[in-house]
């Protein structure tokens, strides 16, 4: 039921309602206890009165859950109807030690899987190359062609659990292997659910793995959006990450305002594309951090629902609400956790947690006690996963939907935190029209759209580096001083507790690996290979989408970095401006 078949007359209290009881009369709620610890019954949301609600002007902006602008959620039945999803981040090492990780993350309650690549995976390379010396499955696994990636999801049934791939670079080639590893299971691709970050803009602002200069990306990006809307409808093509230029060093404002840009950014690649809003627009989700301010972490979320369906709706001209929704995923801050007393991660990492759930993220991953140190073992990641449990199973946080809505300084803040984004959008639009000539109506001619324009101006002259940079350095300034404090490193540093033991990978993991993708080279042919990647450079240099040619050479089992070698050779790589 939309908000358009119900009355205008009808209070949103009882618009909510409607939609609530239609969502129980078709079994999306829950068969669970709904009640305190204490055994009080509470109810699926509380606000106002009709009669106060008309009467608040605040309403408008905070509404109720279900219903536009979404600043208490996507759904009326809240976790009631479907609590967030349990989707831990992990890979190390090779595909079969990875694979053994994500059997004990699912088999212990995990809902999700998360795939951590390695750096010479990330930026492309081939585990044998030389930039690829002494990094092989160290900070993630190791993927070199199709071959890994079967290896890595052995008897996990593709159709059976969704999927989030965190690459942005070679994200596209990787996705490909991704859909050879399901065909080879014997999976019906069109039904595959999960999520691809492959969100570039956010490897200029912040992270840095990019391959190729922006606009080469951007059509690849274009291409997969356009292959995924027609072929696997629930697939999200694109997961637009704040995670990065918040753990880079931003503010909340900040990680918001660049994120939910680079958003529009994409909706304007599409849009130029000829694509209908309404259809690829669903296929967008967002990633974000959960740091330690706890209200301003949650007001965060709630201004992020907010500002996407109302620039959907009244600037991009998204008319189905699942086009309005701003789907995200969360995970815990990395830079919050401390190598000095380690064990006071766990805590962090559960308020951080909690934030997250009560500003209503859909999916969610727990970082372990030990990853500022390295890897996390198995005991640290169960810690981490049985932290998501105790927060769903026991707290009754799943209960009630936005909790916190209504709380003076919960909506403030969220107003705030919508305001500083607002004008932050607003310098990076006036970016995007320098150097450019206006028509006739004094309006200006972007190639994509106005924002996108913006965002490479502002990546070109170094303005989000700059300013992340700046927000960074008086951070630091502050603990320095004493100003903000972290217990273990500026206050409260005395402990009793002694080192961790933690995961290490062994070299051999590297020497394995390169011998096993020297087997597979001398096994396959290469003459398929060769004319599978012509055929991708031809389809490079026309508007031919390359997605097809890219999965047959994937079939072929051409490696990873022969498809971003053969690319870079087309496109050629990009090289960040030396800046003083």
């Amino acid at each position: 039921m939309s908000d358009s078949a119900v009355p205008e007359t009808t209070s949103g209290r009882d618009r909510w309602q409607q939609r609530f009881d239609a969502a129980v009369a078709k079994g999306r709620v829950r068969d669970a206890d709904f009640t305190t610890l204490s055994g009080m019954a509470v109810e699926p949301v509380y606000g106002p009165s009709a009669e106060a609600e008309a009467a608040d002007e605040r309403m408008e902006r905070i509404g109720w859950p279900g219903s536009y602008p979404f600043t208490r959620g996507l759904y009326p039945t809240g976790y009631r109807g479907r609590t967030w999803t349990i989707r831990q981040f992990a890979g190390f090492g090779n595909a079969q030690q990875t694979n053994e990780r994500y059997k004990m993350i699912l088999a212990r309650g995990g809902g999700g899987l998360s795939v951590a690549f390695d750096m010479p995976t990330l930026m492309g390379r081939d585990s044998d190359e030389t930039q690829s010396l002494g990094e092989v499955g160290h900070c993630g696994v190791a993927i070199d062609s199709a071959s890994d990636m079967d290896i890595l999801f052995s008897d996990i049934t593709l159709s059976d659990v969704t999927t989030s791939m965190t690459i942005s670079g070679p994200a596209v080639p990787v996705f490909c292997m991704y859909l050879v590893a399901a065909e080879r299971q014997g999976v019906d691709i069109s039904g595959l659910n999960g999520t691809l970050q492959t969100d570039i803009f956010k490897e200029y602002i912040a992270q840095k793995e990019w391959l190729f200069p922006p606009e080469p990306h951007l059509r690849l990006i274009g291409d997969l959006m356009e292959y995924t809307s027609e072929n696997i409808p629930d697939y999200k093509p694109l997961s637009v990450s704040g995670y990065h230029i918040r753990e880079a060093g931003s503010t909340a404002a900040q990680e918001l305002a660049f994120t939910l840009a680079d958003g529009f950014g994409y909706v304007e690649l599409g849009l130029s594309r000829g694509m209908d809003v309404n259809k690829f627009a669903p296929g967008l989700s967002f990633f974000f951090d959960s740091h330690l301010d706890f209200f301003e972490e949650i007001a965060k979320f709630r201004a992020a629902r907010r500002i996407w369906a109302r620039w959907l709706r009244d600037i991009y001209g998204a008319t189905d609400e699942r086009a309005q929704w701003l789907r995200f995923h969360t995970q815990t801050a990395g830079v919050s956790l401390t190598a000095q007393q380690p064990l006071n991660n766990v805590v962090r990492t559960a308020v951080e947690a909690l934030a997250a759930v009560l500003g209503g993220t859909n999916s969610l991953h727990t970082n372990a006690l030990d990853e500022t140190l390295a890897l996390p073992t198995e005991q640290s990641a169960e810690v981490a996963l049985r932290t998501q449990q105790v927060l769903m199973e026991e707290t009754g946080v799943a209960n009630v939907a936005d909790p916190l809505g209504g709380s003076w300084y919960v909506e403030e803040l969220t107003d705030r935190i919508e305001a500083e984004a607002e004008k932050i959008f607003e310098t990076i639009r006036r970016m995007g029209e320098r150097g450019r000539t206006p028509r006739a109506d004094g309006t200006v001619d972007h190639p994509i759209g106005p924002m996108t324009s913006g965002i490479l101006r502002g990546i070109e002259d170094g303005w989000f580096q700059s300013e992340i940079a700046d927000s960074a350095f008086e951070y630091q300034i502050a603990l320095e001083k004493g100003l903000k404090k972290i217990v273990g490193v500026n206050v409260h540093t005395e402990s009793v507790s002694h080192e961790l033991e933690i995961l290490r990978v062994s070299h051999e993991v590297e020497r394995d690996q390169v011998s096993l993708l020297g087997r597979r080279r001398e096994e396959r042919d290469m003459g398929r290979v060769q004319t599978a990647l012509d055929a991708m450079l031809s389809a490079a240099r026309s508007d031919e989408n390359m997605i097809p040619s890219m999965l047959e050479a994937v079939r072929a089992e051409a490696t990873l970095g022969e498809i971003c070698n053969a690319l870079r050779d087309e496109w050629g790589v990009y090289r960040e401006p030396a800046r003083f």
